[in-house]
């Protein structure tokens, strides 16, 4: 590979500056201008560079470059996950286009720091070095704890943004010190020189490093809210704006999920027999956990946030495995986890109105009788959570579970079956509610504007799309991880 000067580099990182140029703009117009248009307009301007950047980053496929003396590379990989962040963003923007109006969330503000939270995104599944990691870590998480807070005068809103900036405090020192005792004992912070050195016969296995390998656990364990390190999950997702909830269930999961991979898969990859036996455990805990805790919840936000814990456990079954060509179904995994949750939070929001989130399990009922098309893409956000075939959903676990399979973790696959199977009740549940129950409340208008529907639509047409033919889809996930192999 050719390490390409900086002077001649900025052309490789063109989508990483449209996104940071379009936030700044969105500051400049809500600080010279706060009318009703101008806010319109920031809105307007944020989707504007998402897509732009999105258009960018696909010409990007099938280049291979390190830039900034290796701190930065340009493969498929990076590209992959910068497509799903950018088609989050595009969705969630389009969602916010009325939530912001009715939660009177600050405009500027709230678009410009989704752009800095994509931008850090970007940035940490791009890079080659433990410093510009933590750099992309650093811009998404102070994005995310502000972002939590916007809620003028709700309390859970406050709550949420001080629990998760404590607690992703001491995630972000354990980080740290995992970086550290890594760098104590090779004498270096770039991946691949890492798993050069520690291939050379010239290492020896310390247990400062051992330490190190843990401590990179539980940081990448928080972001991906992976038991034991969940306890902020259902609070900050039940008290954030809820398309702040979808971005940080999507995107946060996603961009922690790609830069876990690329340092475990790469610089790490030598010691999979030690750290994949903490992840096996980690795997079983998170799953059974998520679902069982699952069960109780009455409020459907709360329920989701449980689900999306017990989903981190699905996707590390394919990281136990340490199998480099089978880590494509976690790629395949989140990409069909993006628009499932998109979809059910869209739901979400659409039941609620200014000062109350009606996001207890009763404000479904008798869904299916006042909006029945809303109901059936419900039932299909639902169904593919719960991994029901032909959708997206079946097909993620479907791989998922195949690569426990074919790395003889049967146990694995197996205590993943099962915990399938117990998630089925909770979903169903919703659906029952929406189905086959009268609602005991005062019916109440929804307001079905283009934005929403056109969210709910794009995420229920790829659901099925990707169910019933995922092969392109697949295919794209293996040609990403390419670079492990």
């Amino acid at each position: 590979m050719v390490v390409t000067i900086p002077e001649f580099a900025f052309r490789w990182i063109i989508p990483e500056i449209i996104v940071a140029v379009c936030a700044l703009a969105v500051l400049l117009i809500e600080v010279f201008s706060g009318t009703r248009n101008s806010r319109r307009f920031s809105a307007f301007l944020a989707l504007f560079g998402a897509c732009l950047a999105l258009y960018v980053t696909l010409a990007l496929w099938n280049q291979q470059e390190d830039i900034f003396y290796n701190l930065y590379t340009i493969d498929d990989f990076g590209t992959f996950f910068k497509v799903v962040f950018l088609v989050i963003t595009a969705l969630i923007t389009i969602l916010s286009l009325r939530y912001t109006e009715r939660g009177e969330i600050p405009f500027g503000e709230y678009y410009a720091l989704l752009l800095f939270g994509l931008l850090g995104m970007m940035i940490m599944v791009s890079s080659n070095n433990f410093i510009t990691i933590f750099v992309g870590l650093e811009i998404m998480s102070i994005s995310l704890y502000v972002l939590c807070g916007l809620l003028a005068g709700n309390l859970k809103s406050a709550e949420a943004s001080f629990k998760y900036f404590l607690l992703g405090a001491f995630a972000t020192a354990f980080l740290l010190y995992g970086m550290a005792f890594v760098y104590a004992t090779t004498g270096s912070l770039d991946i691949a020189e890492i798993a050069d050195y520690v291939l050379s016969g010239d290492f020896y296995l310390t247990p400062m490093f051992m330490a190190g390998i843990a401590f990179l656990i539980a940081g990448f364990g928080f972001k991906t809210a992976s038991v034991p390190f969940h306890m902020w999950t259902p609070d900050v997702y039940e008290g954030a704006p809820t398309p702040v909830t979808a971005f940080m269930a999507t995107g946060v999961k996603a961009a922690s999920f790609g830069a876990f991979l690329r340092v475990f898969y790469t610089a790490l990859l030598p010691f999979m027999e030690g750290w994949s036996g903490i992840l096996w455990v980690i795997a079983v805990l998170t799953m059974t956990v998520g679902n069982i805790t699952a069960l109780v919840q009455d409020n459907v936000k709360r329920m989701l946030a449980y689900s999306s814990i017990a989903h981190a456990g699905y996707i590390l079954i394919a990281l136990v495995t340490g199998d480099r060509a089978l880590s494509s179904s976690v790629l395949y995994y989140l990409m069909a986890y993006t628009f499932m949750n998109i979809g059910a939070f869209t739901v979400v929001i659409l039941l609620g109105k200014k000062g109350e989130e009606n996001t207890d399990i009763e404000h479904y009922a008798g869904l299916a009788k006042r909006y029945p098309f809303l109901a059936f893409c419900m039932s299909i956000f639902l169904l593919s959570l719960a991994g029901f075939p032909p959708l997206a959903g079946f097909m993620g676990k479907f791989y998922v579970f195949s690569a426990a399979v074919k790395a003889e973790y049967y146990g694995l696959a197996v205590i993943g079956v099962l915990n399938s199977a117990v998630a089925f009740y909770y979903y169903l549940r919703v659906m029952m509610y929406m189905y086959f129950r009268e609602s005991e409340m005062p019916s109440e208008e929804i307001n079905l504007s283009f934005a929403y529907m056109l969210v709910i639509v794009i995420s229920a047409w790829a659901l099925i799309h990707m169910g019933i033919f995922p092969r392109d889809f697949l295919l794209l996930a293996r040609k990403s991880v390419d670079i492990f192999i």
